[in-house]
């Protein structure tokens, strides 16, 4: 009788007791009879009535939404976007998150982003979206998106938001490709003509200073060096083995070389 009895209590407990296992990077809350407990549980067990409760389990790690998108701009012109969406889940309020917005949260961070993201591409021209204006313009989508977020309730930290691949309207891509082609090439002539004058006043500094030198030269050749220095070159000359014909006024010497 008293096994019976035992085994009529493991019995009761298997029907009216389950568990869920919270692996790491989730998060469980009970929701008993419509109502999410105020506890949250990670990694491990959560025994539950499966008749009156059930266990959500959410990611706490962070999160991408993936999205493609035509983006307006203030020209008017529609420029097409892969967009990514990094979110997390702050633990301690997911139950506050999951009252308020339900599982389907992403659909209303998407719906928000929308939104937002219309709002703030139409103050900027699509050429800023494919220059260093971007990282701009991402910022002020999240903090749009983070205002309107908290308008539904807190729990949901947004990370960034990122847009990549982005495709600007031929005509407008073709016209920024030569835009920056032009400027290249302004900087690339630049360069030359900078070289150009540099080169240019090497030069003249080097015309300078052979013209200074000739002068100091020219000043430093008096009459009696000169005639010192004819002496000095009669005197080598006079050393020669060489047979030489003299032709001189006695002032200065002309030499021509004659075959041994």
């Amino acid at each position: 009788m008293k096994t019976y009895n035992f085994f009529l209590l493991i019995a009761i407990l298997i029907i009216f007791c389950n568990c869920a296992v919270i692996r790491p990077g989730e998060a469980g809350v009970k929701q008993t009879l419509g109502k999410f407990s105020n506890k949250v549980s990670t990694q491990g067990t959560i025994l539950y009535n499966p008749f009156i409760s059930k266990v959500i389990k959410e990611s706490t790690q962070t999160n991408n939404i993936k999205l493609i998108l035509s983006l307006p701009s203030k020209e008017g012109l529609s420029v097409n976007s892969e967009i990514s969406i990094l979110y997390r889940l702050q633990q301690d309020k997911i139950p506050t998150v999951l009252e308020n917005l339900g599982q389907g949260y992403e659909s209303i961070i998407t719906s928000i982003f929308r939104s937002a993201s219309s709002d703030v591409c139409a103050q900027f021209f699509a050429k800023d979206m494919h220059s260093g204006m971007r990282a701009k313009i991402e910022d002020e989508i999240k903090s749009k998106m983070t205002v309107n977020l908290q308008k539904q309730g807190d729990g949901i930290e947004l990370i960034a938001v990122l847009m990549k691949s982005i495709q600007l309207p031929r005509g407008l891509a073709g016209s920024i490709e030569r835009k920056l082609q032009a400027e290249q090439d302004a900087m690339r002539m630049e360069f030359v003509i900078q070289q150009a004058k540099l080169e240019a006043n090497r030069k003249i500094i080097d015309a300078e200073g052979e013209r200074d030198a000739q002068k100091i030269l020219s000043e430093g050749l008096t009459q009696e060096i000169i005639k010192i220095r004819t002496i000095e070159a009669f005197n080598e000359l006079s050393r020669s083995n060489n047979s030489k014909v003299i032709i001189t006024d006695g002032k200065t010497p002309l030499l021509i070389e004659t075959d041994d």
